[in-house]
């Protein structure tokens, strides 16, 4: 699936805002992944119902008028962008034939929504926390190079294993993950480069191996217990997450969700774990996994801290220094949440493998911002 820098590629550079034009060039690239799929992954973690109504006709004027401007990207693989603001929809937008009905693959953003269930098996007691070791959670892994990681090791990316998403001879690349007839087998015999906490490395095998860890603590697998605990609360009805061969769900990603349910996930986070006046998560929990514990700006433009499989960032719009924490998937996939203007910005994107995605994503985000004020204080 990629991590959410999308290789950088195409010589594009993630500090300098991007605005749509008839003037630029470009093509875009279909994920194709759906084609792909096995019969495990058609069957397993797939839920569907009729779809939702057509978007509202109407919304704030100034936030309209900003994701209109993207109408007009060369790229067409923008598929999606809903802004949420005081627990509601104020604008949202569709491109290119996407529907308020489509379900979308947010690659690695996946990742942060394997976080989410994290807490989740905290807050019920099947994990006692981030303290415990992997081997303790999953016994598999007793005799594994990690076997001495904690959850919270894996969490940040600092397992020390030898696995680079973007280094293709990497012993654990993504790729070699799934392409593994056995993928715990494969991820368990992972050798290590370094001990646990010591480097922050991005790769997807990490936060595989925290699914299965959830799935062993809770005794469900990953998609089942995301629609008990987290989907069915936040009012989803038609998603589906991939599991693979070994009937595993891909707690690296492989997610597909709707636009408008993908900016529930932002909700919840900027609402402390609450929605709709429910509690789904832990406050304490919120506050974990948004809190930056490594420093990550050295080697990601579009990221400043790594906390649990979520980012922060602070951008700088006009004279105001914004704190944004967010879900970030290859292609540009984004949830962001701004807690100082209570807003969350949901974006779909296609741009799979194309650095022009994430630079893309990050614009209309600060588009999305500059139309507004933020909250008074307190």
């Amino acid at each position: 699936m990629r991590c959410h820098r999308d290789l950088l590629c195409a010589g594009v550079h993630a500090n300098q805002p991007s605005v749509p034009s008839a003037a630029r060039a470009g093509r875009d690239r279909p994920g194709g992944l759906l084609a792909s799929w096995g019969l495990v992954a058609v069957l397993a973690g797939c839920h569907r119902s009729p779809p939702p109504a057509p978007p509202p006709a109407s919304g704030d004027a100034a936030l309209q008028s900003a994701l209109v401007l993207w109408d007009g990207d060369s790229h067409r693989d923008l598929r999606a962008v809903v802004v949420r603001r005081a627990g509601a929809i104020v604008a949202e937008r569709y491109f290119d034939g996407e529907t308020p009905g489509t379900l979308h693959d947010v690659r690695s953003a996946g990742k942060s929504v394997t976080a989410l269930l994290v807490g989740i098996a905290i807050d019920r007691g099947k994990l006692e926390g981030t303290s415990a070791t992997l081997a303790a959670v999953l016994p598999e892994a007793s005799t594994s190079a990690i076997a001495d990681a904690g959850l919270d090791d894996l969490l940040t990316m600092r397992s020390g294993l030898d696995a680079n998403d973007e280094d293709a001879a990497s012993p654990g690349n993504e790729d070699k993950l799934d392409a593994a007839a056995d993928p715990v087998g494969f991820a368990l015999a992972v050798p290590a480069q370094a001990r646990p906490g010591e480097r922050y490395l991005y790769n997807s095998l990490t936060a595989y191996l925290v699914g299965l860890a959830v799935e062993h603590a809770t005794g469900q697998h990953l998609d089942e217990l995301a629609g008990q605990a987290l989907f069915g609360p936040l009012g989803f009805t038609d998603w589906r997450w991939q599991r693979d061969g070994a009937g595993h769900t891909k707690g690296q990603g492989n997610l597909s969700l709707t636009a408008r349910d993908f900016s529930k996930l932002g909700q919840l986070v900027l609402d402390g774990g609450t929605y709709g006046g429910r509690r789904v998560i832990s406050e304490r929990w919120i506050r974990d996994l948004a809190q930056p514990r490594v420093s990550i700006g050295d080697v990601d433009p579009y990221a400043d801290g790594y906390g649990y499989f979520w980012y922060t960032k602070t951008h700088r719009i006009g004279d105001r220094e914004v704190v944004v924490w967010f879900a970030s998937g290859n292609g540009g996939n984004k949830i962001y949440v701004v807690p100082s203007y209570g807003v969350v910005v949901a974006i779909t994107s296609s741009a799979y493998n194309h650095g022009y995605g994430q630079r893309r994503s990050q614009a209309i985000l600060q588009t999305v911002l500059a139309a507004l004020e933020p909250l008074p204080p307190g």
